[in-house]
């Protein structure tokens, strides 16, 4: 047993009936936990509107941004990546920006860089498309890997440091990445530092034909006046304040210790991995995982009939 496992094992837990004194001092309440839960499906139904037949990965989304964290999606194009980033934030009613990955796209373009003003002979910082808070990186595979960790600071620590100085970022602050698998040629593989940064990873795929034909039902028609794009249409559920308010409450949900030592023993398998990205993956536990050996497609053959001696 290691000291780490033996930690986890004493570890007593302060939320015991007879010992509930940090409850009330900032434990999420059933209260909040319901309304958060109402705005989250109200966010999700507005998403539905846009996104068809997507409601399973338009929950995901919102659970990371709940979660404080950011969301990876890979699928081939036209499912709809960039579209869900949009209506995300439309119904939070969030200020957006999208850069679009490509080889020559520089680390300034992103954090932003000091430019020379010749009127006040100083430096003056331009503020990149990082500072906002809903980022939209389109295609992140197809820059340079110099220009991919330009975003690691901003999500990992919700800053940005340029020539000595460091800037927060707005509150919420979430990187919806979209990456397309399809002709990787040009492209740089995420590396695995950076694929830690995402909370979740997912796809999108194709919607059913029911899903194509009430969105074609939806976006056929003369568009409303005053309206210039689909998105003008999302209604905005909720505010960015309330969804920061409910980010920070979120971060008060309690786990038990008791937990803790589950958790341990299922982050004991990934620990060579984590180590050396060479070292294969332990095989499932389970027998029916097994290749199985191929039955004769007319049975058993049958056995010779035995041979005896004359007597």
């Amino acid at each position: 047993m290691t000291q780490e496992d033996a930690s986890v094992e004493v570890a007593v837990d302060p939320w015991y009936p007879q010992n509930r004194e940090r409850e009330f001092g900032g434990a999420l309440s059933e209260k909040e936990a319901r309304e958060i839960a109402a705005e989250a499906d109200s966010l999700v139904e507005e998403i539905a509107t846009i996104v068809e037949g997507k409601d399973e990965v338009a929950r995901i989304a919102v659970l990371v941004l709940l979660a404080g964290g950011h969301l990876l999606i890979e699928d081939i194009p036209g499912v709809g990546k960039t579209m869900l980033a949009k209506s995300l934030a439309a119904a939070l009613g969030a200020e957006r920006h999208r850069i679009q990955f490509t080889p020559d796209l520089l680390p300034g373009d992103v954090t932003g860089a000091s430019v020379f003003n010749q009127a006040t002979s100083e430096f003056e910082f331009r503020r990149g498309a990082v500072f906002t808070q809903i980022l939209l990186a389109d295609e992140i595979n197809r820059a340079s890997p110099k220009t991919q960790s330009a975003l690691l600071e901003a999500m990992e620590e919700r800053q940005v440091s340029v020539d000595g100085t460091t800037y927060p970022l707005a509150e919420p602050f979430m990187v919806v990445a979209t990456a397309n698998p399809v002709e990787m040629e040009g492209t740089y593989r995420l590396p695995e530092a950076q694929r830690d940064r995402f909370l979740a990873q997912t796809t999108m795929g194709y919607p059913v034909p029911a899903a194509e034909a009430r969105m074609l039902a939806a976006q056929a028609g003369p568009v409303r006046e005053g309206d210039h794009d689909l998105l003008d249409t999302v209604a905005e559920r909720t505010t960015p304040e309330r969804i920061a308010a409910h980010v920070r409450a979120v971060r008060n949900v309690y786990a038990s210790p008791r937990s803790w030592t589950t958790w341990s023993a299922s982050r004991k398998p990934r620990d060579p991995t984590r180590r050396s990205p060479s070292v294969p993956r332990p095989a499932p536990p389970c027998t029916w995982c097994a290749p199985r050996r191929p039955t004769p497609r007319w049975g058993p053959a049958p056995s010779s009939p035995r041979r005896t001696s004359p007597t």
